[in-house]
């Protein structure tokens, strides 16, 4: 994961339509990192290295950048991208989900990065099963070395509630019970082309956006475990953070944003017991101070030459 997301209107995102590398909210992160020469930071997700390449020119000439992703084919295309900066990048496989353990090495550090969603190169490619007009298989996997459930495993193994519930919770899908019970008379499924059409067979074609987003969206984030990974990846990223360090998250659809906004507004609290709770008994201290009360979104210019940004949500906090 990283880099370049979200490259064309919304529906290119099952349809694979990206080949453009463009870092979204590029200077709104440098600014909102505190990018200055020397510094050390971590972007979680480095993927085609856009982002991580703008940290690493505002940091020179003694500035340096772990660079960690999931995704193997990511980390090479970083590493050749990277090249030219020599050992002031360090790129790790992994998953941000273990963000202590990888930054180790260089921890504390000035600031963290994360850029999460889906990469260009991840949604271009056919085998990884993301694109729902792009026929491949029912994968998924952000980590095709990984021994998990894949999409197809999900899609031709869950009984109906489970899948429905599946589809509403990561999908926010309204007509996840339908859905799920067309799918399971369907199968078996094994392409993405057959589950985008048994998808859009139950929900019908209307406006631009593919019936079968949000079913994409929901299998792909419970394969990958996304939601439980970033909840373990901002507790981690506070631990690694010098005092005034930096950390700034990139989402791109609301359950991602709600838990980036319900961490930070936590961690900036001193006391975070019940309203009605006569005194105090939780001993919690703020760890941040926020940066963003709402969200930083892109602006007419950025979504008009990328209109994917247009989703992007950026929120910030520094470490006390």
């Amino acid at each position: 994961m990283g880099g370049s997301r979200h490259l064309g209107s919304k529906d290119d995102l099952g349809r694979g339509r990206v080949n453009v590398h463009v870092p979204v909210l590029y200077q709104q992160v440098l600014t909102y990192l505190a990018v200055r020469p020397g510094a050390i930071y971590v972007d979680g997700t480095v993927g085609g290295g856009g982002h991580a390449r703008a940290i690493l020119e505002a940091i020179a000439p003694g500035g340096r950048l772990l660079g960690l992703d999931r995704d193997p084919a990511a980390l090479a295309v970083a590493e050749r991208q990277l090249a030219s900066f020599g050992e002031r990048v360090l790129l790790r496989h992994g998953s941000f989900a273990r963000l202590a353990a990888l930054v180790d090495e260089v921890a504390p550090v000035d600031g963290v990065l994360l850029d999460l969603g889906l990469s260009s190169n991840q949604l271009a490619d056919p085998a990884r099963g993301f694109a729902f007009s792009l026929e491949g298989p029912l994968d998924m996997r952000m980590d095709q070395t990984e021994e998990v459930a894949t999409a197809a495993d999900l899609v031709n193994g869950l009984s109906v509630k489970e899948l429905s519930d599946l589809l509403y919770r990561y999908g926010e899908e309204r007509q996840a019970r339908r859905i799920a019970a067309a799918i399971v008379a369907a199968r078996p499924l094994r392409t993405t082309a057959e589950l985008a059409a048994v998808v859009e067979g139950v929900v019908g074609r209307r406006g631009r956006i593919h019936p079968a987003t949000r079913t994409f969206q929901a299998l792909r984030i419970a394969v990958n475990g996304e939601l439980e990974a970033l909840e373990a990846a901002l507790t981690q990223a506070l631990d690694v953070l010098k005092p005034g360090g930096r950390l700034v998250v990139i989402s791109f659809h609301s359950l991602e944003d709600r838990i980036v906004k319900r961490f930070l507004r936590r961690e900036a609290k001193d006391c975070i017991c019940p309203p009605d709770a006569p005194v105090c008994t939780c001993d919690h201290q703020a760890q941040v101070r926020l940066l963003t009360r709402k969200p930083v979104r892109p602006d007419p210019v950025e979504v008009a030459k990328n209109p994917r940004a247009r989703s992007a949500r950026l929120r910030a906090a520094e470490r006390k």
